[in-house]
């Protein structure tokens, strides 16, 4: 417990010391098993996810720029992969958990979204606290499945110069 709790302040607290943009959803989920943080730079362009077919989800990616992470969870069973277009950033997540994730919806700032898993289970929403505010990177625990998932949201500074706003 001492140790998802570091995992989960720690980077808030660096995050939240560059700027004063930057919120964090907290876990859902019964958060057993190993942890996992999927994080680099940049805004977020793809995000990969492994689910036992229209049921629980097994592992999940996301790429930064042109660099994948390493994958939180496991590679096996159906894989769904989701390419975001120049200018569009992830602002909103939700799904169902209980036990394990079982769904995960992304919603974009142009209106797009990306679905994943069945939805079984108790309802979670997650969106950052600034309006300019995107998905910055993902945490969590696996066994066996995904047990927990949270999610990191903060301004990219490249945003600070573009009119498209969220």
């Amino acid at each position: 417990m001492q140790y998802l709790i570091l995992f989960v302040l720690l980077p808030a607290c660096i995050l939240a010391a560059q700027t004063g943009s930057y919120s964090f959803s907290p876990p859902v989920g019964s958060g057993s098993g190993s942890s996992y943080t999927l994080s680099g730079e940049g805004r977020v362009t793809a995000v990969r996810v492994w689910e036992n077919y229209n049921s629980v989800i097994n592992g999940i990616q996301i790429r930064q720029g042109v660099v994948w992470s390493p994958v939180g969870g496991y590679t096996y069973g159906y894989l769904l992969e989701f390419e975001l277009r120049e200018d569009e950033a992830i602002i909103q997540i939700s799904g169902k958990h209980s036990h394990y994730l079982y769904s995960l919806i992304f919603t974009t700032n142009k209106g797009r979204s990306f679905y994943a898993g069945q939805p079984l289970g108790h309802s979670f929403n997650m969106y950052p606290e600034h309006p300019q505010a995107e998905l910055l990177f993902v945490s969590g625990r696996y066994h066996g499945h995904l047990t927990a998932f949270a999610a990191h949201w903060g301004v990219i500074e490249s945003n600070a110069d573009n009119s498209t706003g969220h």
